[in-house]
């Protein structure tokens, strides 16, 4: 059995689908920070099969829950204070994102402008749908 040692203060990011801790993590920029961080893949889970987790020892204000519910808003995250959860978030999808997808209208103002922001909009939430804000451009899920 393995056992990586709880931590003091910090989150959880639970119910990750099996073998994308890995992608989370560096959309986190979770390399970038001075803390402590565990990545378990493929545990046990009665709900997932099989399920992720990342435990990351530092402040919640570090992490970016737009990313994290853009990725994949059926994460769970866990915040931790003296080693007891206090409080649980579920995710949703945020209502915009900025420069983390990019438009592929080569036409688009966002394509030939190389400084300004890519920003998508969430325009259809029950079908996860994200239009550029420039060209209104699909974003297709992959």
């Amino acid at each position: 059995m393995l056992n990586i040692s709880g931590i003091q203060e910090g989150f959880v990011l639970d119910h990750i689908k099996a073998g994308a801790s890995l992608s989370i993590y560096h959309y986190l920029k979770l390399d970038q920070l001075d803390c402590c961080v565990a990545i378990i893949k493929n545990a046990r889970s009665k709900k997932m099969g099989k399920k992720d987790m990342i435990k990351v020892e530092c402040p919640i204000d570090k992490l970016d829950l737009d990313i994290l519910g853009f990725i994949d808003h059926n994460i769970t995250v866990n915040i931790i204070k003296g080693e007891q959860i206090v409080e649980k978030r579920r995710l949703r999808l945020p209502k915009e994102i900025k420069n983390v997808i990019r438009c592929k209208n080569p036409r688009c103002i966002s394509s030939i402008e190389q400084e300004l922001d890519q920003i998508f909009i969430l325009t259809d939430e029950d079908k996860e749908v994200y239009r550029c804000k420039y060209c209104e451009e699909k974003y297709e899920r992959k």
